[in-house]
């Protein structure tokens, strides 16, 4: 036991004589860092608002979610889901909550119930590679599409989407492959828009 002792005090200061050399050594080059990440750090005002829009982004077999959090007339924040009816007995189908309850009843289907197209992004994912070849899932070609948005304004969005109609939005938005690039877009502005 004592042995033990010896050697956790003997590790601890070691320890301890590293940081302080570590310290003296690095002299004011901690503090040069420090101010430096004083300088650049982003302030806030603290005025973050919310939208949230139900959008049809894509054909008329779904819906998407569009949520933005706005600083000022920027967007700061965007969240993008899709919501269609899929197959229950699929591989990795996740169902809304309570599609296995009453909420089920409305189902025209009961096999076929309404289920996010991110949740289900392993099932999703591999039916737009079967159907169109691509090589991105559904939540990397989200992310893509809200990061675009992040740091924009809605009238540059605006400006950007009335230039490239149709899938030329492709070409604008990197990362992105959905057909439908430019109606996820639109969906994030008419969620900016919606802010209060």
């Amino acid at each position: 036991m004592k042995k033990f002792l010896s050697l956790a005090l003997a590790l601890g200061l070691v320890g301890l004589f590293a940081g302080c050399s570590n310290d003296a050594a690095s002299g004011d080059t901690a503090k040069d860092t420090d101010t430096t990440k004083t300088e650049t750090a982003t302030t806030s005002t603290g005025d973050i608002k919310m939208g949230r829009v139900n959008y049809a982004a894509h054909g008329d077999k779904s819906f998407a979610v569009a949520v933005v959090a706005m600083e000022g007339d920027k967007i700061v924040g965007a969240s993008l889901d899709e919501f269609q009816f899929m197959d229950k007995t699929a591989d990795g189908v996740t169902p809304v909550p309570n599609a296995d309850g009453a909420f089920a009843e409305g189902f025209k289907d009961a096999n076929k119930p309404l289920a996010s197209k991110l949740d289900s992004s392993k099932y999703y994912s591999s039916h737009m590679a079967e159907a169109a070849g691509s090589t991105k899932t559904v939540e990397e070609n989200y992310g893509a599409i809200e990061d675009y948005v992040i740091g924009k304004t809605v009238a540059e969005l605006e400006e950007t989407l009335k230039a490239n109609e149709g899938e030329k939005m492709l070409d604008v938005v990197s990362g992105a492959t959905l057909v439908d690039t430019h109606g996820y877009v639109s969906a994030l502005v008419e969620a900016a828009k919606s802010v209060k």
